[in-house]
Parts: C-alpha cells; sequence; structure tokens
C-alpha cells in the first residue's frame, strides 16, 4: 500500500490527475463511487480522497469494507458546491481509527 486514489466528480478528478495522481476514478453516482472504491481497495491504494456527498450516499459501503481498520484511509473533501450538510468530523473519525481513543469536544 503505497498510493492515492481519487473518487470524485470530473472536476475534481481532472484538478488531481494535473497534479501527477495517476489512480482517479470519475463517480457521479452510487453505484460507480461503490465500484471505485472496491477497485482501489483490490488495488491496495493506502490514501482514498473521495468527495464528501459521494462518502455519505456510500458510508454503509465503507463502513462495512474498511470498518476499524486504519488503511486505508479515507479522506473526505468537499465538492464543487462546498461542504455537505451532515458530514462527520474527519479529523475526530481518523483519530479514532488511528489510536482507538475518540477526542472530546
Amino acid at each position: 500500500m503505497s498510493s492515492v486514489g481519487i473518487i470524485g466528480d470530473f472536476d475534481m478528478v481532472s484538478g488531481f490527475r494535473l497534479g501527477g495522481v495517476k489512480k482517479a476514478e470519475i463517480a457521479n453516482d452510487k453505484e460507480t463511487a461503490i465500484a471505485a472504491l472496491d477497485k482501489f481497495l483490490e488495488d491496495d491504494v493506502s490514501i482514498i480522497i473521495i468527495t464528501q456527498v459521494l462518502a455519505n450516499e456510500i458510508r454503509e459501503h465503507i463502513n462495512r469494507k474498511i470498518g476499524s481498520n486504519v488503511l486505508p484511509m479515507i479522506i473526505e473533501i468537499p465538492d464543487k458546491d462546498g461542504s455537505s450538510e451532515g458530514s462527520s468530523d474527519q479529523m475526530a473519525d481518523l483519530i479514532k481509527r488511528v489510536i482507538g481513543v475518540e477526542m472530546v469536544k
């Protein structure tokens, strides 16, 4: 595991490809996002960057496939429309996954 994968809309994927990321999948719906995630898991991608909107749509699938594993690390970022409502606090989730302790606000 040593690569980065991107799952998002055309604009986001294009931007990351221009930045040198080779593993990138365009996904505009739940089914293509799930397929892209499964592909990256098979390819042992260690960091998966996904838009918050898509991550929220496939949250159950992400939790089922990754569970409490530290890797791959899932990083959710806003899409071109901004941050999605109801998105979880990613840093708190990451800390909980890495050290096993929930940080209190």
